[in-house]
């Protein structure tokens, strides 16, 4: 199962999860389209998990009818960023990675996940976790039909050079370091190319990359990682027909991604000029995960010492800064797509991200299309997600409301339903 393609994981997950009689839904107003106008009163039909028909008015009800009259309707939203292994950070996420068992991780992941789905967030892209697994195998678990959760693409484990973010040894003794897994961490070009390989064998949907240090293991916002390796690592990963993410802050590990052909970059804390004309070159995406700020601010009113005192001097930096690149990016017609880091952030609270992302410049209808649209094409699913259209999985939510008048709407979502499933608010 862990081998399957990300294609016949979605069948399987509208399969499984499918409604076994037809349902209307009564949308008092519609966004199905976002970035188009919303339309008036709308009845949409669901069968088999998926939109079979959208038409104008109250019709007559197909089966069991859902009323959303007095509520705006929209597509599922979509993190293009998300780690559902915790969101314990700091001194309390490191010491649960030595007192927690791998069973109790992955109830953790599921949990995590289901929070993610409650807030309508019915697909996301999982850009690392452990070494043991969890979320391909949470993935592969609610494509059998085992437990509920989002729909996931999983880029497995993240890869770096030795020292580089993805490097748990930093920071720890000896003894720790030889029981450490050093399979995704790679030097030199031969050895990237196998590192590759390796996550693909495991199952990943999508690759994960840093070329630079990182804001958590305490290594920064320089570039760690050499011409051959990046190259040697994005078109592996092209030639197996999957894409790039770069965890990336600093401009010279952006431009060092966008050269060799990502497809998108992730946070882009601090980028130049240069770097905002490299993603046309590129056709890349940009994915600025402001709320990381919301979980280090909460996190440090709690407690001050939650960090080491290096992490703790990049953390101040990153949110003294967070927010410019996108006042550059989205002006000057990069793609934006919408993604959180929860884990870093709290899972649950995604939408908190849209409130960030109209701060630095966008319109809600837009920082709503970089939720929907957007990420679908990134994540290769638009002809599944993104939008409420015939033929598309039933992934629907609806809000109070008008979130293109109050993007904080979304914070707070009334009905969520998953490849034609209704999913129960948690009790």
């Amino acid at each position: 199962m862990i081998g399957k393609t990300l294609a016949a994981t979605a069948f399987l997950l509208a399969s499984a999860a499918a409604t076994a009689a037809p349902v209307t839904i009564h949308a008092g107003r519609l966004l199905a389209v976002p970035g188009q106008a919303p339309q008036g009163p709308s009845t949409i039909v669901v069968d088999n998990g998926r939109i079979v028909s959208v038409t104008a008015g109250f019709q007559a009800a197909t089966g069991a009818l859902i009323d959303l009259k007095d509520k705006t309707v929209l597509p599922g939203l979509i993190d293009a960023h998300v780690h559902l292994t915790s969101d314990r950070a700091g001194n309390e996420g490191q010491l649960a990675e030595f007192t927690d068992s791998v069973a109790m991780q992955t109830f953790e992941t599921q949990m995590n996940g289901m929070k993610t789905l409650r807030a309508g967030f019915t697909t996301v892209r999982n850009l690392g976790d452990g070494e043991n697994g969890y979320t391909l195998a949470y993935r592969d678990a609610i494509a059998r039909g085992w437990v509920q959760g989002p729909r996931i693409v999983s880029a497995g484990q993240s890869i770096s050079t030795t020292g580089g973010h993805m490097d748990g040894r930093n920071g720890t003794n000896d003894d720790v370091d030889a029981h450490t897994a050093t399979h995704h961490l790679c030097d030199g070009a031969a050895d990237c190319r196998r590192a590759v390989r390796y996550q693909i064998s495991r199952g990943a949907d999508v690759i994960k990359i840093a070329t630079t240090g990182g804001v958590n293991s305490g290594t920064g916002l320089m570039t760690r990682m050499e011409q051959d390796e990046a190259e040697a690592l994005i078109r592996t990963a092209h030639a197996y027909g999957k894409k790039v993410a770069v965890h990336a802050h600093g401009r010279d590990g952006v431009k060092l991604a966008l050269r060799n052909g990502a497809d998108s970059i992730e946070h882009g804390t601090d980028m130049d000029d240069e770097a905002i004309r490299l993603f046309k070159s590129a056709n890349a995406c940009y994915v600025p995960t402001l709320s990381t700020v919301n979980g280090y601010l909460e996190r440090l009113a709690k407690d001050p010492n939650a960090y080491p005192p290096a992490v703790k001097k990049q953390i101040d930096w990153r949110i003294g800064i967070t927010g410019q690149s996108l006042l550059k990016a989205y002006p000057a017609g990069v793609r934006i797509c919408f993604g959180t880091d929860a884990g870093v952030s709290k899972h649950g609270r995604n939408a908190d991200e849209f409130e960030l992302m109209v701060k630095y410049g966008m319109p809600a209808a837009q920082a709503i299309k970089a939720a929907t649209i957007n990420n679908a094409e990134l994540l290769g699913l638009s002809s599944e997600v993104g939008t409420i259209e015939p033929g598309k999985s039933a992934d629907i939510i609806a809000v109070a409301g008008d979130p293109l008048a109050d993007v904080r709407l979304l914070k707070t979502v009334a009905f969520v339903m998953a490849r034609g499933e209704v999913v129960k608010p948690a009790s």
